[in-house]
């Protein structure tokens, strides 16, 4: 009786470990690091673009940098530059505005899964310039950047500028669906910026879509951020000049 009685109590145990095993794997990590600027490897991660590949005279650079105060590695990513409003004389460009630059991902080896996440927060030092921060999603095929039914729902719906009268994509960005959010960071402080993903607006060159579009967090392809001389938040610095934006890491975080 008791041999059964112990091969009943092995049972079970092995029941209750099977049951703990299995939640865990089913309830995600409450975060999850998505870019971590901690080692010089990082920058093979990203590209940079400005308005330079289309007449402009913007720069901007990506570097990692240690023993940096207030963040929570060694080292941390510095996105600087300059942004100018000028235009090379002979640009065969037709572009309104210059005066941009940006930092983006290189595409994921497929989808990072973000379904169980419900906000990104990014450790940054800012310049008191307003940023914008971009998830990367792809279109569906039918809704194509250049297919017919794209440019009828865009010709259907209001399309309100978030951020520049002629945004240009970075190279890449076409085929991809852009949320977007601003980030304000006051000078020279580190702050954790926390943007719930529902907050991210849907956008085609710098135009909010208004219209009803449910972004996809299972199928994030690439994530951006960004820097104009005019636009953004009532307050932030803008205008020419130089910029510069730390970035220590960013996260997916389950907050509900």
């Amino acid at each position: 009786m008791s041999r059964l009685r112990s091969l009943w109590q092995a049972s079970v145990n092995a029941t209750k470990r099977a049951i703990v095993w299995n939640s865990e794997d089913l309830l995600p990590p409450s975060e999850k690091y998505i870019f971590n600027f901690n080692s010089k490897d990082e920058v093979k991660r990203w590209h940079l673009y400005s308005d330079s590949e289309y007449g402009g005279l913007s720069s901007a650079s990506l570097e990692i940098t240690d023993g940096v105060a207030g963040g929570d590695t060694s080292s941390t990513g510095v996105f600087s530059g300059n942004l100018s409003l000028d235009m090379s004389e002979g640009s065969t460009w037709k572009i309104r505005r210059s005066g941009f630059c940006g930092m983006r991902s290189k595409k994921f080896d497929g989808f990072i899964d973000l379904d169980a996440y419900d906000t990104i927060a990014m450790k940054l030092r800012g310049d008191g310039r307003c940023y914008i921060s971009t998830v990367c999603i792809p279109f569906p095929r039918q809704y194509s950047i250049y297919g017919i039914k794209l440019m009828h729902l865009l010709h259907n719906v209001n399309l309100k500028q978030i951020y520049t009268e002629n945004w240009v994509n970075s190279p890449g960005q076409e085929e991809d669906n852009s949320w977007q959010a601003f980030v304000y960071l006051p000078h020279d402080r580190w702050q954790i910026m926390k943007i719930p993903l529902d907050s991210y607006l849907p956008t085609w060159r710098g135009n909010v879509i208004e219209a009803k579009l449910e972004m996809n967090p299972a199928r994030v392809v690439g994530m951006s951020l960004s820097v104009n001389a005019e636009g953004g938040v009532p307050g932030a610095k803008t205008g020419p000049g130089d910029f510069k934006l730390e970035v220590d890491w960013i996260k997916a975080l389950r907050t509900l």
